[in-house]
């Protein structure tokens, strides 16, 4: 598995025991005329009605125009075709067979009432538990009832993870733990700690060691730095396991690996299959004999979560749990809607375990062997991905473990790289940078520590609605209702992603009717038409002036005599921290 220094050699590619099925899946029949260039012309046709595209562009512009690039810089392609699986490694199919197991978590805190919200989950269906604990939490209180002998029991415990496995072992005593039982040690413990658990987990026959991709994901973390972490942080545990004198294959058994799952979804179900093929290939390297299957366990993502119209949250887990069943997840924690307020209710919780139980006996999404099966887009992402994470996990490996400071460096660049996607809301976050409700009462939850460390998408734009301006922005509509409406809704709900609200003038006549409307307000945003812009918009600029205006913007293009414009593509966030301030 390693050079003398102790990193991971080998490519991803190189002949192996276990290397995965080559081919490409032809879906088109025989009889089938289909070609690419129907669909280029077709497309075409509609990015010129939209303006996209010029009319003495070529149809095959059409590929460059719609393809879109991830964060990993890996090119999606608009069309699945045939080609894109020529040559290409079609693996990290799954293994799981039937439904996968809805794992409910619960974050640190009173024993007691964890112990009432696991008891409900049981009840409702959930089929294993997370618990977070530490060296102080009364198990015994915490799982009374908890029927360890069906349901297994994940913990995590990184402040103490050996006094928490030795407590949980001495309360279960003799009972037979199910397979899904963990011990939980971190990838990243104390190499003394993790020797020590995972030979308890060894003794019992449970799982004893996790590697928790979704602690670098809630810091920013691209999909493809995420799984190259993974890697590295699960070599780590296998030199660490083999040079206390335990077989590789052991070792490796004893791993379950955690990632995040976001609403992106094509993305997250590529993620887990090339997952699973970097772990064949690490096994390999390792000297691994058995071809142990990964298990994985997925949990949708923390950062993609608002606090700010909570309810959409719903909306992101629901596609994510739709992935990572997909994608062929042994494991599914579907985190509740009200997470990122405080300590989840018990709506939030139901709402949580019954999503996957809607995508299992409802949608049936857990009764199809790997449903992305010989999807072009899908394989070619998948191959794409696993090849830019064996990257990473090239730049991060090290004898001792993940490279933290390489780390920071790549995740730091990713992290400006989606601030600046959301803050042109190119990269868009419902209920936040679109159709924010400055009106809605948020629910109340109890404060708790559940979501320390996460990095929330939307943080700039949270940061701004958790304190709105006092002072309100006058829309200044120009013309009757319809002339204005298309701007003035535009320009609306831009200012409120930044907690900036608005007085509206209505229909208006001329700048007379607009300055009279000002009224005390030192901002004024000019919405209308372009031919109201070119007759009177520059006379209604200077009305409001006169009337106490301190700045006047326009909802549209730049025009010389305003202060400010905003429209499509501008950057969100510069404009609505320089609106505040002049409302300051």
């Amino acid at each position: 598995m390693t050079s003398p220094e102790g990193a991971v050699e080998g490519g991803l590619d190189e002949p192996t025991g276990l290397e995965p099925e080559q081919g490409s899946l032809e879906l088109l029949g025989p009889d089938d005329d289909w070609q690419p260039a129907d669909w280029e012309k077709a497309t075409a046709a509609v990015l010129r009605k939209s303006r996209r595209m010029r009319e003495d562009d070529p149809d095959s512009l059409v590929w460059e125009k719609l393809t879109r690039t991830t964060l990993d810089d890996i090119p999606v392609t608009p069309l699945g075709t045939a080609s894109l699986l020529d040559d290409l490694l079609t693996a990290g199919r799954p293994a799981r067979a039937g439904d996968w197991d809805v794992r409910a978590h619960l974050a640190a805190g009173p024993a007691k009432a964890g112990n009432e919200a696991l008891l409900v989950d049981l009840e409702g269906g959930v089929t294993s538990v997370w618990v977070e604990a530490d060296a102080d939490t009364d198990l015994g209180v915490l799982l009374d009832g908890v029927l360890v002998d069906l349901a297994p029991v994940v913990l995590d415990a990184p402040t103490a993870p050996l006094s928490v496995a030795e407590a949980f072992l001495a309360l279960v005593g003799d009972t037979d733990l199910p397979a899904g039982t963990n011990l939980g040690a971190s990838a990243t413990a104390p190499a003394d700690d993790l020797v020590a658990v995972a030979r308890l987990a060894a003794e019992r026959g449970v799982l004893g060691v996790v590697v928790d991709g979704t602690a670098v994901h809630d810091r920013g973390a691209s999909d493809a730095q995420e799984l190259g972490w993974s890697m590295a942080a699960a070599a780590r545990v296998l030199r660490v396991l083999t040079e206390a004198g335990m077989n590789v294959d052991d070792a490796a058994g004893l791993v379950e690996l955690r990632y995040a799952v976001t609403d992106e979804q094509f993305a997250s179900i590529a993620k887990l299959r090339a997952a699973r093929r970097l772990w064949a290939r690490v096994l390999e390297l390792s000297g691994a004999t058995s071809g142990a299957a990964q298990r994985v366990h997925a949990v949708t993502s923390r950062p993609m979560m608002s606090r700010y119209d909570p309810w959409v949250n719903m909306l992101r887990t629901t596609v994510a749990a739709f992935a990572a069943g997909v994608g062929g997840a042994d494991a599914v924690t579907v985190l509740p809607f009200d997470a990122p307020l405080g300590r989840p209710d018990a709506f939030g919780r139901r709402i949580a375990r019954n999503t996957s139980h809607l995508l299992i006996d409802e949608a049936h999404v857990a009764h199809v062997a790997d449903p992305a099966g010989g999807s072009y887009a899908v394989e070619k992402l998948t191959d794409d991905l696993a090849r830019a994470s064996w990257e990473v996990l090239g730049r991060l490996d090290t004898p001792e473990g993940p490279d933290e400071q390489a780390l920071e460096e790549l995740v730091a660049r990713t992290v400006e790289r989606r601030d600046q996607q959301v803050a042109t809301r190119e990269r868009p976050l419902t209920g936040l940078t679109e159709f924010p409700n400055l009106a809605e009462e948020l629910p109340e939850r109890e404060p708790y520590d559940g979501w320390a460390g996460v990095r929330s998408y939307g943080a700039a734009f949270e940061a701004m609605r958790d304190e709105p301006p006092a002072a309100r922005v006058l829309l200044a509509t120009m013309g009757p209702v319809a002339a204005h409406t298309a701007r003035a809704t535009f320009a609306t709900n831009l200012l409120a992603a930044g907690g900036v609200a608005v007085d509206v003038a209505g229909a208006t006549d001329g700048p007379d009717d607009l300055a009279a409307a000002l009224d005390g307000h030192t901002v004024a945003c000019l919405a209308g038409a372009d031919a109201a812009y070119d007759e009177w918009g520059q006379a209604a600029a200077e009305a409001l002036r006169a009337a106490g205006a301190t700045r006047v913007v326009v909802a549209g293009k730049p025009r010389e005599w305003a202060d400010d414009s905003c429209a499509t593509g501008v950057d969100a966030l510069a404009f609505l921290t320089r609106t505040r301030e002049a409302l300051a």
